[in-house]
Formats: structure tokens, C-alpha cells, sequence
């Protein structure tokens, strides 16, 4: 067992407003600048929907993540044969204003207008695409470019027109076994290993792109003005003060959640060439991700030269308990083999009307009904959990259950009480994992959303630690 830490990132979809205020503060602060104006480090898309860069979920078009050659890992591109870098009409052709017009042009009786001009050459352009470009627009043909959607659920969306719609904020997810790092024949990304932040050096990129097309999410991108390829940092610089990084401070809807989770480096290449893809998610869960709790484990994160206040860190994670206590949370496609370690809490709502009358009935008669949800387990399960629908399922119990839980303490009705104690062993909680999932869900306070250790690299330059992945260049 190789144990080591990871600053790991959750969020809960049911609390995304879709405000973009995690994407302002994120782009004021790291991609201000001329040659990074199309980088969105964090965007939120509306799903169903193409997503930022277009359909960049479609590996098929893109080469991006690992697949398995004679049981082996591969990268799905093959380094100076296949580089299928997204194109500008996967993201958009940066553009402003020519607001000195306004100031300029002569009187007339027409109103000046400031025609949109190209940041890249400075022509006259007509603005046909952007970085959210879809927002809000679940329920037109744009939903048909959703590689998530499969051919039955299109034409009933198509026909009927009764949609769903949800917001999927975005980063880096700093992979344990990312390939945009394997793809790099300057060896310029790196894997941090105080913390697992995954950077690109500077001054060894040199614009070869192929970390852009090996990313199976497309969060790597390339700076047209200074030729390197840049991403988010996971704004380390705060992290090591113990802060969170902006896009989580600034977040309205309070949907993000940064903690410490403690994984076995040595499981990482095995669980990552699982030929189930489902299979490959619950062994990520059970056998990647450590308990913090279990002796072993620490002692082993001792041996490693964890320092005690990351080991305590771990402990009180709330990462560490939506992911692997509570299994409510879950990585973005895992079935890319990268093991992602930000992790999404799927929505529930609309909730509330569609449990309006089961809180009454029997409670036989409400989990059922999670699967007629409006938002279908399908669908998330295919984002998730590699189409594994029984995992969602059970998270969307166990929240269900909680806010049965939690009402029954607050509303005076005939035996609600007791379906709330059988909903909660439905779901496979006690009455303290309610309560404290509650607390962390609905009121956490800033110290319990945010468990970051302070200063990570005390301990980054001993011998025994060493940057990279367990296996890979």
C-alpha cells in the first residue's frame, strides 16, 4: 500500500443556480489575459446540451482518455499519428467590440453600434458560438448534440418537448491517472505529490497540443499568444495557505465542498485497466480511495510522510464522506480510466412536486419513484457512474431519505416518523449520518465545506516522495 493525498473537490448539483459567478471569479483571476480569452478553467454548461468545447464528451471524435490494448492501458491517441486537438469551432473565436466607435462616429439620426471584432486579427466578425452559448436551451435541437442521450430519449425530447435541465459546473478534475500527462513528450505536466495537483511547467511546454487532445475533457488549452498550454491550477497558491480556491469561496449556491482524501497509489494503473467500466467506478471508490479511519492506512500515510494534520484533514473531509462513506457523490465518466478526483452529488429536483403526495404514503411507494424522476437515472448514470443506475439510485435514495428524515422532525402527521426511520434504513443510514448529512448539505459552515491542511510542501522535498504517477513517465 503507497498511500497518499489528494486535495479533492465535491459538488452538489442539486444547489447549482447556473449563475456563473465560480466562472467569473475564476476567469478575473487566472485567464485575463491576451491569448487565454477563450480558456474557460471553470464553465457551467446546461445539460442536456453540446457542453464547452462541443461534444467534447465524444471520445469517438476527440481520442480523448485511455482504452485497453490486450488488457493493457492506451492512450486513445497515438502521439504523432492521431492529434485531434479540438478546432476554434469547437470553442469560439474570441471576439470584442469596437467600442470607440461609440465615442467616434459622427451624429446622425441612427443609434452607433459597436460591431463585434476578432481578438485574434482584429476583422469584422459575425458571433455565431461561445462558451455558453446553450445556456438554458435543454429544450431545443441543441440537446441532440448530448452524446449522454441515447436515440430513444432524443426523439421522445424531439417530439414532446418535455425536457429536463440541469447545470454541470466544470474544472480540471487532476486526475490519478491523467492522460494528459502521458501524452506529453516534453514531460512538462506534472502530477503534484504534496497534494495532487496536477500543473503544467512553463518553461518545458513547447505548444505541441497533444495534452489537449489526450484530455478526455478538454481542460487543457492552448495559449495562441504564448504558445504553451495552460489549465486550472486548483489555485494553489490559496490551497497552500489552507484556503479554497476562488471558484468554491465565491460559489452562491455554496455547492462546493474541497477536502483531503487519502488513495493507494499502487491500485491506481490496476483499478484504471478494469475492463468494466462499471465495475471500474465501484472498485475506484472501495479499493482506491483509502479510509482515513482504518489503522493501517494511517500508519502507512505515516510511513509515506504524511504529516498528522493531513491524516486529521482526511478524517474530517466532507469529500472523504459524500465519496467514499455516504457513496452520494460520484467522478465525471469514469469509464475515461483517468480516475477523476472531483466528484458530483446528481440533482434531485425538481423534488418537491414530484414527492409532494408520497411523504403521506406508504414508504414502499417513494423509492420507486426515483426512477420516474424528471431528471432520468439514465442519463445521470451515464455522466456518473459509467451507466451503472443502480449507484445513482441508491444516492438518490439516501437524499431522499434525509429530507424525509428531516421533515418528519418538523411537520406533525400520523406515522411519518416511523416511514422516516424505515426510509433511512431503506437507504442504509442511521439517524447520525442523516443529521449530519443534513448539516453538511443544507447549513455547512465555511470550515466544514472547507477542510484544506496549510502548507503542503513541508513535506514535499523528501527523498522518498517523488512527482509523477505510479507508473506512468
Amino acid at each position: 500500500m503507497k498511500v497518499r493525498a489528494q486535495i479533492s473537490m465535491a459538488m452538489n448539483l442539486d444547489k447549482c443556480l447556473g449563475c456563473n459567478t465560480c466562472t467569473v471569479t475564476c476567469k478575473n483571476v487566472w485567464t485575463n489575459r491576451q491569448g487565454a480569452e477563450y480558456m474557460w478553467w471553470n464553465n457551467v454548461e446546461t445539460r442536456p446540451g453540446p457542453g464547452y468545447p462541443r461534444q467534447w464528451e465524444n471520445q469517438d471524435k476527440h481520442n480523448g482518455g485511455w482504452v485497453l490494448d490486450g488488457g493493457k492501458l492506451k492512450l486513445r491517441i497515438e502521439i504523432k499519428k492521431d492529434y485531434k486537438p479540438p478546432g476554434l469551432d469547437d470553442y469560439y473565436e474570441p471576439w470584442t467590440y469596437e467600442y470607440e466607435v461609440l465615442f467616434s462616429e459622427k451624429q446622425t439620426d441612427q443609434q452607433p453600434v459597436a460591431r463585434p471584432i476578432s481578438l485574434i486579427d482584429g476583422r469584422p466578425m459575425d458571433v455565431s458560438n461561445g462558451p455558453n452559448w446553450n445556456d438554458d436551451l435543454a429544450g431545443t435541437d441543441l440537446l441532440l448534440e448530448d452524446p449522454n442521450l441515447d436515440p430513444l430519449q432524443k426523439s421522445i425530447y424531439t417530439q414532446f418537448k418535455d425536457v429536463f435541465m440541469m447545470y454541470l459546473p466544470r474544472i480540471c478534475n487532476h486526475c490519478l491517472n491523467p492522460s494528459c500527462l502521458a501524452a506529453c513528450p516534453r514531460k512538462a505536466i506534472y502530477k503534484r505529490e504534496e497534494d495532487g495537483i496536477v500543473l503544467v511547467d512553463q518553461s518545458r511546454c513547447r505548444g505541441y497540443r497533444y495534452c489537449v487532445a489526450a484530455c478526455p475533457y478538454k481542460k487543457v488549452y492552448y495559449n495562441w499568444k504564448t504558445g504553451k498550454s495552460e489549465k486550472c491550477i486548483l489555485c494553489y497558491p490559496r490551497i497552500e495557505a489552507g484556503q479554497p480556491p476562488v471558484c468554491a469561496l465565491t460559489c452562491v449556491g455554496k455547492i462546493r465542498y474541497v477536502g483531503v482524501l487519502l488513495y493507494d497509489a499502487d491500485k491506481v494503473l490496476d483499478v484504471a485497466a478494469e475492463p468494466d467500466p462499471t465495475r471500474l467506478m465501484r472498485r475506484f471508490i472501495d479499493e482506491v480511495l483509502l479510509d482515513p479511519f482504518d489503522p493501517d492506512v494511517i500508519s502507512a500515510a505515516r510511513s509515506a510522510g504524511i504529516p498528522d494534520d493531513w491524516i486529521t484533514a482526511a478524517q474530517r473531509s466532507p469529500v472523504y464522506k459524500m465519496v467514499k462513506k455516504w457513496q452520494v457523490a460520484f467522478p465525471l465518466h469514469p469509464e475515461f480510466r483517468t480516475l477523476p478526483m472531483i466528484f458530483y452529488v446528481p440533482p434531485l429536483s425538481p423534488v418537491v412536486t414530484t414527492f409532494e403526495q408520497a411523504y403521506g404514503a406508504k414508504i414502499t411507494d417513494v423509492f420507486p419513484r426515483v426512477s420516474e424522476l424528471r431528471i432520468p437515472v439514465k442519463y445521470l448514470a451515464s455522466m456518473f457512474t459509467a451507466g451503472d443506475t443502480a449507484l445513482v439510485e441508491q444516492a438518490l435514495k439516501k437524499l431522499i431519505a434525509v429530507r424525509i428524515y428531516e421533515r418528519s422532525k418538523n411537520v406533525t402527521e400520523p406515522g411519518l416518523a416511523d416511514k422516516a426511520k424505515q426510509a433511512l434504513a431503506e437507504a442504509g443510514l442511521t439517524e447520525q449520518d442523516a443529521e449530519e448529512m443534513y448539516r453538511l448539505f443544507a447549513i455547512a459552515r465555511y470550515e466544514d465545506r472547507f477542510v484544506i491542511p496549510t502548507n503542503p510542501k513541508r513535506y514535499a522535498n523528501q527523498p522518498q516522495l517523488q512527482r509523477g504517477v505510479a507508473g506512468l513517465p
